[in-house]
């Protein structure tokens, strides 16, 4: 039997076939286009989603025998907002995750509600990018809209409903909602009231292996595909990307270089950090997990090569830096504000330190640099819960780089293990189908069962002192610059 993970990022849908005992057969991406209406605003058509899929989903299954094609999971970007109305039609764009617009709604939330509540109906406060504050936006901003809202789901899901008519979400994408009662992994009464919508308006929860329901004829059909076809829950990209790296279990942890970039840990218990730094989210095991999420990772390098550099060439950017740990150049890498730790959606990129010495290669080295600092911050964070962490996976197009990989297993002083696929999120939807179409018994299972690490990086002493203290000066620059953004 086949199993199809369909990974809904925020630039490209990437499809993933993969047989029951875990060979990938096939592998497809699908673009679509991303709109910024306003500066700091991010936002996509739904539609675009469903095409693209569905192009990707026949071209994934051409020369096998499509009756064979068990179940359909997902992985997706967290946090958009998608609204529809009485018929079914969307009624805007999506806000998508690494949207801005919402600095009053959220500071209304952190400080009228008051972060203390939110953290006791959700475990985590509001940032920017969650749904909640989006909802709010509507409400304030487009009340014509708001009043045509019937149903509100997340951008995967989305998808699901479009492929099997069920109106329903995971429990680990909606813990980004600011909705979710992460602990009791239901919805949060009070968070709802707040929010000013219904029960009847959110989707149906399940956990990520679930079964949701199953193709509709008409799908079926066009993709030539049997109606028995399963299709589960998913879940959020990053969830989605831990399954795909076997990251399960307590005390587990994954390092994702998407476009965004995430420091993942997965527990048995749940937790909460005071201060609430970290996203402390259902797990698509079953269990929980911290996160750090930074919102421009793999995107910096992008934009810096390709928008300031004018090249896609980014091994040939790379392959001139040579000396680690010694470089005089900073980059913060807040190129679309910043999530954790600093939840400012007000920050921005800044590169410091240049002189009439600096060259090119010291620019792209930065920029690498800086998103691995960022992610130390969450990785601090976690450690002073007293989280002991001493390897990680990785995933992401970010992770296809050797020296991106070399800098992180430095400056985080984490042995890095390399898996043998980096597909992540689309493997790990996969992974989910075959569970919940019962090939496995469960999540772990399926882990130990499919994902090989088959490289080591290993931290160097001496280049970790020396990253040691380039860490201690970057982590002071924000807060220096923090009253300028």
């Amino acid at each position: 039997m086949y199993y199809i993970g369909v990974d809904l990022g925020t630039s490209a849908v990437k499809l993933l076939l993969m047989e029951e005992s875990g060979k990938i057969c096939n592998i497809v991406s699908k673009e679509y286009p991303l709109f910024f209406p306003h500066p700091g605003w991010s936002e996509q058509n739904p539609e675009d989603w469903f095409t693209q899929s569905m192009e990707g989903i026949k071209e994934l299954t051409e020369g096998i025998d499509r009756s064979e094609v068990a179940g359909i999971g997902f992985g997706g970007q967290m946090h958009g907002l998608v609204t529809l109305d009485k018929d079914d039609n969307v009624i805007r764009p999506a806000i998508l995750w690494n949207d801005g617009r919402t600095g009053e709604e959220t500071e209304y939330l952190n400080t009228v509600i008051g972060k203390d509540k939110l953290s006791q109906y959700t475990a985590n406060i509001a940032f920017a990018g969650f749904t909640a504050p989006k909802i709010l936006w509507i409400q304030k901003n487009e009340p014509e809209n708001f009043k045509k809202v019937v149903k509100i789901m997340l951008p995967k899901d989305y998808l699901a409903y479009r492929l099997s008519g069920s109106f329903c979400t995971d429990v680990s994408d909606a813990s980004g909602m600011l909705l979710l009662d992460v602990k009791n992994r239901c919805w949060s009464k009070e968070m709802l009231e707040i929010c000013h919508i219904t029960e009847e308006q959110l989707p149906k929860l399940y956990e990520s292996w679930q079964v949701v329901g199953n193709l509709k004829p008409e799908v079926a059909k066009e993709l030539g595909f049997s109606e028995d076809v399963k299709v589960v829950a998913g879940a959020g990209d990053n969830a989605a990307a831990a399954v795909g790296t076997g990251t399960v279990g307590d005390g587990q942890c994954n390092i994702s270089l998407g476009t965004s970039g995430t420091i993942f840990i997965s527990s048995k218990d749940f937790g909460v950090d005071e201060n609430n730094a970290l996203h402390s989210f259902d797990h698509a095991d079953g269990s929980y997990h911290l996160m750090g999420c930074m919102l421009s990772a793999a995107s910096c390098n992008k934009w810096w090569s390709e928008e300031i550099l004018q090249t896609k060439d980014f091994a040939a950017e790379q392959a001139p830096i040579q000396k680690l740990g010694e470089n005089q150049v900073f980059f913060l890498p807040y190129l679309m504000g910043e999530r954790s730790p600093h939840n400012n959606p007000d920050a921005r990129g800044v590169f410091f330190g240049m002189s009439m010495d600096t060259t090119r290669a010291d620019m792209t080295q930065a920029v690498l640099e800086g998103v691995a600092f960022g992610l130390r911050d969450s990785l601090e964070v976690a450690r002073s819960l007293g989280i002991k962490i001493e390897r990680t996976k990785i995933c992401g197009g970010g992770a296809k780089s050797p020296l991106w990989k070399k800098i992180i297993a430095n400056v985080m002083n984490l042995k890095v293990d390399v898996p043998e696929n980096e597909e992540g999120p689309s493997m790990g939807g996969a992974m989910l189908a075959a569970v919940g179409c019962g090939a496995y018994p469960d999540v772990e299972t399926i882990c130990k069962k499919m994902v090989k690490v088959v490289d080591t990086v290993e931290p160097d002493p001496e280049l970790v002192a020396k990253y040691e203290e380039k860490y201690q000066k970057f982590r002071k620059l924000y807060p220096a610059m923090k009253d300028l953004f």
